[in-house]
């Protein structure tokens, strides 16, 4: 779809840090996007600007008052590109510390017994903190198996584990060793067709940079995202919490603002620069609709990126010019399958005849940054079923370019 618009993606890529050059290494094609986006120029001087302010929130001053409205625009925009108007959302170390968060809240809120029901696709946190909450509250975990052939969980497969008495579920959206996405939607329906009580906590950490994320739709109780890994930067996550989730005890201070999950001085910075994001998502998709509505042109940038990176995908995998794809390569497995409609801007794969280590080194020789995927603690409940001792993650977003594609392919063909 960017193709359709030229001079378009030079603008997208002028708009990010480091876009083809590691400042420590030099110049390189970044497919490791998974492991954390590229950095909008535009949060690289908001987190200057704010780093510099002694002022806090919540004093009667009018830098502190400036403080305390940026944040309150921030939330707005966070609610907008969430399409989140109910619920709560706030900032805490992490995405995966949130995860543990809403987790541990929603299964000690819970009503006594029953399930905790998650899936094994799922990614450590949530599974991790569904292994320790649910044995805390005297629970059963359940996780319902994965497709291995398709990397991916379906609400059918849901289906056959969830029960009456699932007090809590989890759900991934996006899994970042398969690059597929789960129907979100569709397992919160299921879910609450048999369990209309159960609290539902979505992992997004993986599908922001994607695009496309529509809470009021999913009928969930709980979305987590990591900023670093939609074009902001490290130091925190962003979490949203449905009003119900928002009323079970939680840590807060004791005569503090109820509902408040926020635990001490948050950096305004970080809020600032989710603004950013935002306004990112929003001049994106004002390039693809003449609509002034922010939510519609967030949209239409999100439908816009799925398509850019459906056909870098698509290239990547069935070749380009005249270079073969990774499923023309011999030898070549490509995890989750060739043709999978679920694949969001990720293609792992693996080699009959190199390990998956020397591969990664051999690209990163080339000027390609990939990323290895191990059968460890991370990426063990995909790989392992498979027979898969590591895989090669290339994973991109939508600023890489067909150019940087068909480098991926040369090298990789070179290598092979």
């Amino acid at each position: 779809m960017f193709d359709q618009k030229p001079g378009l993606l030079d603008q997208v890529r002028a708009r990010f840090a480091h876009v083809d050059s590691c400042p420590f290494d030099g110049p390189r094609v970044f497919f490791e996007n998974a492991g954390g986006a590229l950095t909008l120029n535009s949060v690289v001087d908001t987190s200057a600007k704010f780093a510099a302010i002694p002022d806090n929130q919540g004093r009667d001053n009018v830098a502190s008052h400036a403080l305390v409205a940026t944040i309150d625009r921030a939330k707005s925009d966070i609610r907008t590109f969430f399409n989140a108007p109910t619920g709560a959302v706030f900032v805490g170390e992490s995405g995966t510390e949130l995860t543990f968060r809403l987790i541990c809240d929603a299964i000690l809120g819970a009503a006594p017994g029953g399930i905790v029901l998650g899936a094994t696709v799922e990614h450590p946190a949530s599974r991790s903190a569904c292994t320790r909450w649910a044995a805390v509250a005297g629970k059963e975990y359940v996780q319902v198996p994965h497709d291995d052939a398709l990397g991916l969980v379906t609400a059918e497969q849901y289906a056959q584990y969830v029960t009456p008495d699932t007090r809590v579920a989890t759900i991934l959206h996006t899994s970042p060793v398969t690059g597929m996405a789960m129907d979100v939607a569709a397992i919160a329906r299921l879910i609450r067709a048999t369990a209309p009580d159960a609290y539902i906590i979505v992992d997004g950490i993986q599908h922001a940079s994607h695009g496309r994320i529509d809470i009021a739709s999913y009928d969930i109780d709980g979305y987590v995202i990591s900023p670093y890994k939609v074009f902001s930067r490290h130091g925190y996550g962003i979490a949203w919490a449905s009003d119900r989730l928002s009323a079970l005890p939680h840590n807060s201070l004791v005569g503090g603002p109820e509902g408040s999950w926020e635990l001490g001085t948050r950096d305004t910075g970080s809020y600032a620069t989710f603004s950013d994001v935002v306004g990112y998502f929003d001049w994106l998709g004002g390039e693809f609709t003449d609509s002034t509505d922010p939510r519609e042109r967030i949209e239409a940038a999100g439908q816009a990126i799925h398509a850019h990176e459906a056909s870098l995908t698509n290239a990547m995998l069935q070749g380009t010019g005249n270079l073969p794809g990774l499923a023309e390569m011999p030898g070549v497995i490509v995890i989750g399958g060739v043709d999978n409609p679920a694949r969001e801007g990720l293609v792992s794969f693996a080699s009959e005849n190199i390990a998956a280590v020397d591969i990664v080194s051999a690209l990163k020789a080339e000027g390609i940054r990939v990323h290895l995927r191990k059968d460890d603690h991370y990426s063990g409940n995909i790989l392992t079923p498979l027979g898969q001792k590591g895989c090669v993650r290339v994973s991109l977003c939508h600023y890489n370019s067909q150019a940087e594609v068909a480098a991926f392919l040369a090298a990789l063909q070179r290598i092979l």
